[in-house]
């Protein structure tokens, strides 16, 4: 990544409710195939950041510049469009359809098709779909859920519906995935899992952002690590020397196991 232009560089990022500031004036950058973790205790305007950046939530102030173009304020759909794709804390499957049907879903935005087509049938509406099944079984071998391929989503695991929706982000073949505390509720075998495939997902040169309190996890698994507090950023680095830099140090007391464990 050394020498790689920023795919998306934010400044200044700021959010307010009311007399409330969630995040204050954060800057930061993540390049193609970079793995950024994004910590602190609770509270700290991690969740926050997301919202703003997937479009949930509207920036107070700030700028988010995607390959040099200005996205901040776009909404939500156009910001996934442009290739900014995130998963939740909870798992969200689209019920009654199988495990193929949902990550097919999660292609909608690379769809080129008309309406008019799509219903007429016309031989490039058929081409399309073909690639998108063939796009979505791809994914499903990649995740881990060949066997599941058919299966309906309720008949997941919690930590398979995790993998499922990841399989499901990647289908909008994005360029930078938020990963919003994925590991959570994960055994340790399962942990394992999706580590591999997060690092796969990398490889692929797609950048990614990701909320975990489980810094067993994460720490092993990010390039570099941005601690926030209170809404700023406190630090920027390698995760080794975010272990001991006194500022996050401080900022974790009375977190439970400090930050190199479960804090």
């Amino acid at each position: 990544m050394t020498g790689e232009q920023p795919l998306i560089e934010v400044r200044g990022l700021t959010k307010r409710f009311g007399g409330l500031t969630a995040v204050d004036g954060l800057d930061f950058e993540i390049r193609p195939g970079e793995v950024l973790g994004l910590i602190g205790p609770n509270g700290a305007g991690k969740s926050t950041t997301f919202n703003v950046i997937s479009g949930t939530y509207q920036a107070s102030a700030g700028s988010m510049r995607l390959d040099g173009e200005e996205i901040l304020g776009l909404p939500p759909h156009r910001i996934a469009a442009r290739g900014i794709m995130r998963t939740f804390q909870h798992n969200m499957p689209f019920e009654g359809m199988s495990v193929a049907e949902n990550v097919m879903v999660g292609a909608q935005t690379t769809v080129r098709s008309t309406l008019g087509r799509i219903l007429l049938g016309t031989a490039a509406a058929r081409a399309e779909e073909q690639a998108i099944r063939a796009r979505a079984d791809e994914l499903i071998d990649f995740v881990g859920l060949s066997e599941e391929r058919d299966a309906e989503v309720t008949s997941l695991s919690f930590g398979q519906g995790r993998l499922l929706e990841t399989a499901r982000a990647l289908a909008g073949e994005p360029r930078i995935i938020l990963f919003d505390e994925p590991a959570a509720g994960l055994t340790p075998s399962e942990c394992d899992r999706l580590g591999v495939i997060i690092r796969g997902i990398a490889e692929r040169g797609i950048a990614v952002l990701l909320i975990e309190h489980d810094m067993r996890f994460l720490l092993p698994l990010a390039d570099r690590v941005i601690v926030l507090n209170f809404g700023q950023k406190i630090a920027d680095g390698t995760p080794d020397t975010i272990r001991t830099d006194p500022a996050v140090v401080d900022a974790y007391l009375g977190e439970a196991g400090g930050v190199g464990a479960d804090a």
